[in-house]
């Protein structure tokens, strides 16, 4: 759980696995303020403490709530069905993309990943959010 103080856009990653949270970390501190959580369900109530992030990218396969249960839960709230939120999973099933991005994720990345395209796909969902890349 790292917070960075600056006015930087915030991500939300959701994810269990330690050694991939560094990995994030690493490769998107320089230009994000990162919030960690290691599942869904401690994301959720995250957010209901009023932390609103610019995005949230999670985990497809996290404990307690899983990536697809946060998508449905956040599309049906009042409050944060406009959220963005990407998908990061070592998946590779057609069926279980597709139920992500048809439950309305905005995307979904495979891992392994290259770092550049991670970030690439990360302004994409920004820009069609119309967040501000400062």
């Amino acid at each position: 759980m790292t917070q960075i103080n600056n006015p930087k856009t915030r991500l939300l990653l959701v994810e269990d696995d330690e050694f991939m949270q560094a990995i994030l970390e690493e490769i998107l501190a320089a230009n994000y303020q990162i919030d960690i959580r290691p599942d869904g369900l401690s994301a959720l109530s995250f957010l209901q403490s009023g932390n609103i992030p610019d995005l949230i990218i999670s985990d497809l396969n996290t404990p307690n709530m899983n990536g697809l249960e946060l998508i449905e839960q956040l599309k049906v709230s009042d409050f944060f069905h406009s959220l963005p939120i990407m998908i990061l999973s070592g998946e590779e099933s057609s069926d279980k993309r597709i139920k992500c991005l048809d439950a309305g994720a905005d995307d979904f990345v495979i891992k392994p990943f290259n770092p550049a395209e991670l970030e690439a796909r990360i302004k994409m969902v920004l820009r069609r959010a119309g967040k501000n890349l400062s």
